[in-house]
């Protein structure tokens, strides 16, 4: 901040030294040298009165609790009414630059066979964690355990969902599946199962045998929790 004649004025970005800058960093070190902080400087790209762009970024990570997983929850609606001076066009390129990212990270996942709890996570997880409601969800596979069909089979209530096993073999059988993954969420955060899982996955694992498809695995979702993992696995858990 600079005083002039009294008053308070914000330094803008321009006005920095040249090796400060966000964007000239950036070309010159690449995009990892910026904090996250100066990267989200360069997609809201003007401040406000009394704030720069960069101050802007910071702020933002602020409120979120420093994390910018808590961020690319938002959409860009809930961006422009939770900052102030963060109008549709900047939320919009905030909004556009998440969701690159999290399509970067499902196609580098979707080249892999999907048979570990964790990688389903990551491809799940970001969708179905901020959810306020449970939803079951199908991943049916074809015979290298690649993804084919991504269907959700259900949506319940705050702490319960409810479905029958023939609906989720349904989605498995109409898309020629060989095996499948089923996943849900606890809007808790809480990824441990409760007893109604545990009968549901064995209802489940009982039907896939009759009808011969191969029940790979059933992945609860959670949320990061400390230390604790942020889904349960039942295959990994020997629950199946």
């Amino acid at each position: 901040m600079l005083s002039l004649f009294g008053e308070t004025m914000t330094l803008r970005i321009q006005d920095l030294p040249e090796h400060d800058r966000p964007r000239e960093r950036l070309l010159k070190l690449g995009a990892r040298s910026l904090t996250n902080a100066e990267l989200l400087a360069l997609f809201i790209n003007t401040g406000t009165p009394g704030m720069n762009a960069l101050q802007m970024g910071t702020k933002m990570l602020q409120d979120m609790g420093g994390s910018l997983r808590n961020l690319s929850r938002h959409g860009a609606l809930e961006l422009t009414q939770r900052f102030h001076g963060l109008g549709p066009a900047k939320a919009a390129h905030i909004a556009a630059a998440f969701e690159l990212g999290r399509r970067t990270e499902r196609e580098e996942i979707l080249e892999q066979p999907l048979n570990d709890a964790e990688l389903i996570y990551r491809y799940l997880g970001t969708d179905m964690a901020q959810q306020g409601y449970e939803t079951l969800r199908i991943l049916v596979l074809n015979t290298k355990l690649g993804l084919i069909h991504d269907e959700v089979i259900f949506q319940g209530s705050v702490n319960e969902v409810t479905a029958h096993p023939r609906e989720v073999l349904r989605a498995a059988i109409v898309n020629r599946g060989h095996a499948f993954v089923i996943a849900h969420n606890h809007p808790s955060g809480d990824p441990r199962p409760s007893d109604a899982d545990v009968r549901f996955t064995r209802r489940m694992r009982e039907a896939a045998e009759l009808m011969q498809i191969t029940f790979m695995d059933h992945v609860i979702i959670g949320a990061p929790r400390g230390g604790a993992l942020p889904y349960f696995s039942f295959k990994e858990t020997g629950l199946m």
